[in-house]
């Protein structure tokens, strides 16, 4: 069995919206990308949303229409995707990293205030793998502070924090939906706000800096082509037609694999005792302390079983590392945590046998590779 570790649930209602664009000839700058952006706004409760095409894009224009520059230092986590960092980059801003908890794996905001100076300007925190942060603590230390709060919610579309929706009280927050996303629009995303000035600034820097006048090449501000397409926007029309659906669904497949993995030695399954509502984006295990996970992977891939390692820590990326000397042991929690997780297979469809399959390989390679530890061991004792 070939057990890919994520796949787009794409119906006949994705095919006819697309069908519809199609038809209508326009492509770009329509209909559909207009009612996706209200689509998105309602169901996140928040005044705007601007669509744009890919949710690093998303980050990008957050930063910049904030005001961040150069010189300036924005706030946020080492374990990520390297889009919530390099966003900062972009503005020649600087990210500056605080370690993460290692039971949420979110940003620790007990760590921000030793982190803030005169150059400090916004916090960037991120909901890793759809799990709320702590937003009540990071927005009262960007309130007395003074400080902006751009929420990195690229893996969270329908994440609840003390029962609103994640990126409704921040400046800013960027979700994304790419094909492995729990909503797709095959590459986009999405930047939410209740601030009407952000929207506009970004809705015009996502078109070339195109004036609000709407004049033919007028551009009043340096922009970018950020623009999702009407293709893109249809998709995600369907898909949040049915985003509770979706929801409910993962949510079943994490459950499953919950009673299934119990009882696997040598695995941690997600920790879901929080009162807040995670969103699914992919399912987590963490491999205890000397096991070899690339043994691990290995095994699972000769089976047919894809996986991944998530995240690698972005201050041991040969670029951070070159550019600003960062080194092993610089955040601890963030290495140890990065290098036990592995996602394995997750998505809607996920059927039972597929589940009952990865599990069986993922015990199998495990016990493989105990008894070799054993073995190696005991031929240690012995010498």
């Amino acid at each position: 069995m070939n057990v890919p570790l994520s796949s787009p649930d794409i119906g006949s209602r994705e095919r006819e919206l697309i069908n519809e664009v199609l038809d209508s000839n326009i492509l770009s700058i329509g209909p559909k990308v207009e009612l996706f952006e209200r689509m998105i706004a309602d169901y996140l409760g928040v005044q705007e949303a601007v669509a744009v095409n890919s949710g690093t894009s998303g980050l990008h224009l957050a930063v910049r229409a904030l005001g961040i520059g150069e010189g300036d230092e924005v706030i946020t986590s080492p374990f990520s995707f390297i889009a919530s960092s390099n966003c900062i980059l972009f503005e020649r801003a600087k990210p500056v990293f605080v370690d993460i908890d290692p039971l949420t794996l979110n940003l620790d905001p007990s760590g921000i205030e030793a982190k803030i100076t005169s150059k400090t300007k916004a916090i960037l925190p991120i909901h890793v793998f759809g799990r709320p942060a702590d937003m009540d603590r990071i927005m009262e230390i960007a309130g007395r502070y003074r400080l902006a709060v751009i929420e990195d919610a690229c893996e969270a579309i329908g994440a609840q924090y003390h029962g609103k929706m994640v990126g409704s009280a921040s400046d800013a927050a960027v979700f994304a939906f790419y094909p492995n996303k729990q909503i797709t629009t095959g590459e986009g995303g999405v930047i939410a706000t209740n601030s009407s000035k952000l929207a506009g600034l970004c809705r015009s820097m996502r078109n070339q800096g195109r004036s609000d006048d709407s004049i033919w090449l007028n551009h009043c501000r340096l922009g970018y082509n950020y623009r999702l397409s009407e293709l893109n926007a249809a998709l995600g029309i369907a898909q949040m037609e049915r985003i509770d659906e979706i929801l409910a669904r993962r949510e079943a497949v994490a459950s499953a694999y919950h009673a299934k993995l119990i009882g696997v030695k040598g695995v941690t399954i997600p920790n879901i005792e929080d009162e807040n509502k995670k969103s699914w984006f992919v399912y987590i295990i963490q491999l205890d302390p000397g096991i070899d996970r690339n043994y691990v992977m290995k095994y699972l891939h000769e089976n047919g079983v894809d996986c991944r390692p998530y995240f690698q820590p972005i201050h041991l990326q040969p670029f951070y590392r070159e550019n600003f000397g960062y080194r092993e042991g610089d955040y601890s929690n963030t290495e140890k945590a990065a290098s036990s997780t592995l996602a394995i297979p997750f998505f809607n469809n996920l059927t039972e046998q597929q589940m009952d399959y990865v599990v069986e390989v993922l015990a199998q390679a495990l016990s493989q590779e105990q008894e070799s530890m054993l073995s190696l061991s005991s031929s240690t004792i012995t010498a």
